[in-house]
């Protein structure tokens, strides 16, 4: 029998284009959290930035979460553009522990404005810690049926994603989560920026959460940056 998963949902405080200072806060944010995984919105490094300037996994201003993630005994799901092989980046989840940071998965549906410059990646994704499979989302795909039933075919025990959603679209993230924890008899858990940031947010919905199969939310953060939810998969 494995243990069970505690996870995380942070929605943490971001500065705009400020890749160290985010980094410093993510690692901030694992210490604080108790959690074996820390989940972290779609692009939390950058903030929803669509220019911000793409990295690489082996970025060197990724290194207080790796610090933090070594300490704290943790997986980190990190929200970040990163550059592709050739021509445009991705928007994507980092995965960060001791050890270092890869690419985990890269966002397949894309905003109009998003596939202005990124390119969408080719297909879901698996990560796994300590024998949970997490299938690994990124904001728009939410919303795409056809995501969650690839992602679930490939064996997973949770969805798990990062999104930035506008305040007034706080209810719509709340049914996604639900319809994808019933129709796939999963666990859903979403980190959900907070405040404001680019491309018009100026007030994210925050609301991170984590919903059981059948579709009950176990916790819930508020709207307000620096809000952590947590629960114990089992």
């Amino acid at each position: 029998m494995r243990d069970p998963l505690v996870i995380a949902v942070a929605q943490p405080y971001c500065v705009s284009h400020d890749i160290a200072t985010n980094a410093a806060t993510h690692g901030a944010t694992v210490r604080s959290a108790g959690a074996r995984v820390v989940v972290f919105p779609e692009l939390s490094l950058t903030g929803y930035e669509l220019d911000a300037a793409a990295i690489t996994a082996d970025d060197p201003r990724l290194s207080p979460i790796v610090e933090a993630c070594a300490d704290a005994e943790a997986t980190a799901l990190v929200g970040a553009p990163v550059r592709g092989d050739a021509g445009r980046p991705y928007i994507a989840t980092l995965a960060v522990d001791g050890t270092g940071s890869t690419v985990a998965y890269r966002k397949m549906w894309l905003g109009a404005a998003e596939s202005e410059r990124f390119a969408p990646g080719a297909g879901p994704a698996v990560h796994t810690v300590d024998d949970w499979r997490l299938g690994l989302a990124i904001c728009k795909d939410t919303g795409v049926a056809q995501h969650a039933t690839d992602t679930s075919a490939l064996g997973i025990d949770a969805y798990v994603a990062g999104t930035v959603k506008s305040a007034d679209e706080s209810a719509l993230q709340d049914e996604r989560a639900r319809r994808i924890a019933t129709d796939h008899g999963i666990w859903v858990a979403v980190a959900s920026f907070a405040g404001s940031t680019g491309g018009g947010f100026a007030q994210a919905a925050g609301h991170s959460g984590i919903w059981a199969s059948d579709g009950v939310a176990v916790t819930r953060a508020g709207p307000e940056p620096g809000a952590i939810a947590r629960a114990s998969l089992a």
